[in-house]
């Protein structure tokens, strides 16, 4: 029954996604950047960006711990939300605060867009925590909701600018604006439906509880801290390496490929929540997992590869169609994108691996992907620029990924799936071979596309990636 409930609620979760995100991230942003220029929306990805690296200070690991927590204790969210609720304020006025004075003082960035960008960070976070009750609780349906809400308020207020309703000319400032109302309205109502699921409610200070809650939390705070900047630092360190409006130039061409992989990311981060209170359930139930972790490695990152490899072969024709002809910058997409398969490796083992307490592995895996993607940003940036950024995420990302891998099958005992590893390997070939022959098949790119997506699907079931067998058996399940 689980596992048909988790594949129903993902596809829910999935669709509606895919519906509102991508509109988003193909509409409207790149027409937001097409009219503001790249050096102004680069300033505002790299101040973006830096809101990002010191959200832990916001959140130190809450969602991670409650979401764990209450999956496995429902009964505590009446005893534990007030309580947690007033830490989450409190650490949301010392993020603010750190966040001004390193952004403003000592790095120099635009006062009033770090300040809002900050309240910005805030109310996401705040929004995520309250996601975390409602995931824990198995209320994915409403989660779904949730994920989306808050996107579709920011379309529908960005997209009034970007017509020019009333008069109104898109700028940084209104385009940060609407981000704020899209947030801080989604947090109301999520606030709205988790305060209707607890039997009662006092926001309160508890020292006690707060210091046993942080002192719980800080392994998960440490680990996310850790990965943020390995997966965030890349646009800051473009904007500082580079000199002038060149740095900022630059940052913003890596924003038009970064948007694309963060878009896709965002899907299978969605994949990672359902199966986080899932893992955690069955982990201290002692259930065999194995079956639950081969089944979500193969649903992700069978779509993951064919994202990644495809665009190899289409990322100046995605250019040229998203950014209406203007293709600068295409050969940072062809390669960012496939840190797309890597980090779908990371939501699936990186979650098994939290949800299990093995913080300790993982915050030393963090720290060598840190390491190693500031050496190479140092080397690379200067010489190819924002391309250098992005060969230094891919190195990153994939060898960050293999380590946990290499960790769950030590910590769980896995064997060694030879058959798996064999059809992921043909079903690698077989993806490059069928974009190869289908890239010039048409005159017409995107119907190219369409028909290598569907020899892809195809291929999935024929290298056994994707058994229909199992999947019918799957869907069946009772």
């Amino acid at each position: 029954m689980q596992k048909k409930k988790f594949i129903f609620d993902l596809a829910i979760l999935l669709v509606l996604n895919l519906l509102i995100k991508p509109f988003w991230t193909l509409i409207v942003e790149p027409k937001v950047q097409g009219q503001i220029g790249d050096i102004s929306y680069g300033e505002y990805f790299v101040i973006f960006n830096f809101s990002l690296l010191l959200n832990i200070l916001l959140d130190f690991g809450l969602s991670n711990f409650n979401n764990k927590n209450i999956a496995q204790n429902s009964h505590l969210l009446s005893k534990h939300f007030s309580k947690m609720l007033g830490l989450k304020f409190a650490l949301g006025l010392f993020y603010i605060i750190i966040s001004l004075f390193v952004g403003f003082i000592l790095l120099g960035f635009n006062l009033k867009l770090v300040a809002i960008l900050c309240v910005n960070s805030f109310f996401l976070s705040f929004i995520l925590f309250l996601r975390s009750n409602l995931q824990a609780l198995h209320m994915f349906r409403v989660d779904s909701i949730i994920s989306v809400l808050d996107r579709i308020i920011m379309i529908a207020i960005v997209g009034l600018m970007l017509l020019h309703v009333f008069g109104v000319q898109i700028d940084a400032m209104k385009f940060v604006y609407a981000q704020t109302l899209g947030y801080a309205l989604t947090a109301i109502i999520s606030f709205v439906v988790v305060l209707n699921k607890t039997h009662t409610f006092k926001l309160n200070w508890d020292w006690a509880f707060n210091r046993f809650i942080l002192k719980k939390s800080a392994p998960y705070a440490i680990l996310v801290l850790l990965m943020t900047f390995y997966n965030r630092l890349d646009s800051v360190m473009i904007e500082k390496l580079l000199p002038g409006d060149f740095g900022k130039e630059q940052s913003g061409i890596y924003a038009k490929s970064f948007r694309l992989l963060d878009a896709a990311n965002q899907i299978a981060y969605l994949f990672s929540i359902q199966l986080f209170p899932l893992f955690s359930r069955m982990l201290k139930q002692k259930e065999n997992i194995e079956n639950i972790v081969k089944l979500g490695f193969t649903l992700l990152i069978t779509p993951a590869l064919i994202v990644s490899v495809s665009t190899i072969f289409y990322a100046e024709n995605f250019f040229d169609k998203i950014y209406t002809g203007d293709t600068q910058g295409y050969e940072i997409l062809a390669l960012i994108m496939n840190c797309f398969t890597a980090i779908s490796i990371t939501y699936i083992f990186g979650t098994l691996l939290t949800a299990n307490g093995n913080l300790k592995h993982l915050n030393y895996m963090a720290l060598t992907g840190i390491a190693i993607n500031i050496i190479l940003n140092f080397i690379l940036i200067p010489k190819y620029f924002a391309l250098g950024s992005a060969i230094s995420s891919l190195v990153t990302q994939f060898l960050t990924g293999f380590i946990q891998i290499y960790i769950s099958y030590k910590v769980f005992k896995f064997k060694v799936n030879t058959r798996l590893m064999f059809s992921l390997f043909m079903f690698v070939m077989g993806l490059f071979i069928v974009n190869y022959f289908t890239l010039h098949l048409t005159k017409q790119w995107m119907l190219n596309f369409i028909i290598m997506l569907i020899f892809s699907g195809l291929l999935a079931f024929v290298t056994g990636m994707i058994n229909p067998k199992s999947v019918l058996r799957f869907i069946k399940y009772k």
